[in-house]
């Protein structure tokens, strides 16, 4: 999924993307709700099993399309990215009430620390190797903006379609590790009755009675909101035509943020362990609004890689802190739901962002920087709604 906006931006091909990322951001608007009326239905590690199949098999299947022509149009590409993206939605949503159904409470930021260091140690692999992938590697030296790295191999550049084959593999692999799972919920579920548009209701009711939460969970999104719009969009145009480098500049990015988002993952619960939740996202959300505007300023690939590195911090941290805030505040019977509802919110605020970044204005000379600005400014009025609103919010159990 990293490779793939790096394959647009090396075709120059990048309004193209946006088009594409804002029609599947559409879609997900209306597959969000009803993927989290499933987690709330079905067995949640079924739902993983279905998914991991469906996704390899049809991964499979575009790769074989891409070994057969010899390469893949940008429409198959384009149907990659958009599975996958709704894959995600009902996979972090499950996953999250997957993870609330089998723990005690208080394991709750123990096990979202865990989940994000698995996680970005994962993106971090997949993320710096896609990109570098797609770029190749040359003998002798692999070159990094200023910096010339000394290499003993040498690995010859992919074709997407070959990434694709790697990755319905890992798929493969990984529904091994789902089937042993030990699934014991610690809760039984009552079963859900009603139409699908019946279960949304209860969901959407349930936050309209707790309508601090709804805005605890809308606004601690924005750093989640940025970074999808940054790492999927922004970022390979920031490179290629702000700082003028390659993949592999691209491909270090992600990999410091993931090890930023892993620094967080050990620690982040430990430097806020005495303070409050919502105290600490805006925090971490006033910081990450600063490196956006720090990058509009800096055209330094050190500086780059070092904010790339902080960001992975602020939107790592905040993401353990909230997930266990709100398995704190949330039921395991609606959380699904609940959740499906922010995602709404998070997916209008993409759509939103991915038009206007659309227009032509971003996408001449180094003009992405503004874009980097808006999203800056955005983060600040998050801060404020959180910080307006911080009396309001239910207190956690340290």
């Amino acid at each position: 999924m990293i490779a793939i906006p790096w394959y647009f931006a090396q075709r120059e091909e990048t309004q193209k993307y946006a088009i594409i990322y804002l029609l599947i951001n559409v879609v997900s608007l209306f597959w969000g709700p009803l993927s989290g009326t499933f987690v709330d239905k079905y067995n949640r590690k079924h739902i993983f099993m279905v998914l991991t199949i469906v996704s390899g098999i049809l991964l499979a299947i575009v790769a074989f399309l891409g070994f057969q022509m010899g390469e893949l149009p940008w429409y198959w590409v384009a149907f990659v990215l958009a599975f996958t993206f709704l894959n995600y939605n009902i996979h972090y949503p499950n996953l999250y009430a997957f993870v609330q159904e089998i723990s005690e409470p208080k394991y709750y930021g123990k096990i979202a620390s865990y989940i994000e260091i698995q996680g970005q140690l994962s993106s971090m692999l997949a993320g710096a190797g896609g990109a570098l992938l797609l770029e190749g590697i040359t003998k002798g030296a692999l070159t990094i903006g200023k910096w010339t790295i000394n290499v003993p191999f040498s690995i010859p550049k992919w074709e997407i379609h070959q990434i694709f084959l790697l990755d319905a593999c890992t798929y493969f692999v990984g529904l091994v590790f789902i089937y042993f799972i030990r699934f014991v919920p610690m809760k039984e579920r009552r079963p859900e009755q009603g139409t699908v548009l019946e279960q949304i209701k209860i969901g959407l009711n349930y936050l309209r009675s707790n309508i601090n939460i709804l805005i605890f969970g809308v606004a601690s999104y924005a750093i989640f909101v940025t970074v999808l719009i940054t790492t999927f969009f922004i970022f390979a145009i920031y490179v290629n035509n702000h700082l003028q480098e390659g993949g592999s500049v691209f491909a270090f990015a992600e990999l410091t943020y993931a090890l930023g988002a892993v620094f967080a993952g050990l620690t982040i619960r430990h430097i806020f362990k005495r303070t409050s939740t919502v105290a600490a996202i805006t925090l971490m959300t006033l910081i990450t609004s600063g490196l956006f505007f720090t990058m509009v300023l800096s055209k330094s690939v050190a500086l780059f890689l070092g904010l790339c590195l902080i960001l992975g911090v602020t939107n790592a941290g905040t993401r353990i802190l909230r997930v266990g805030y709100l398995f704190q505040h949330v039921p395991n019977q609606v959380y699904g739901r609940a959740n499906s509802i922010f995602f709404i919110a998070n997916v209008l605020f993409r759509i939103l962002f991915t038009m206007l970044f659309y227009l032509s204005f971003f996408h001449k000379s180094n003009n992405i920087i503004y874009a980097l600005g808006i999203l800056s400014v955005f983060l600040l009025l998050s801060a404020t709604v959180l910080l307006m609103n911080y009396r309001k919010f239910p207190v956690e159990e340290f």
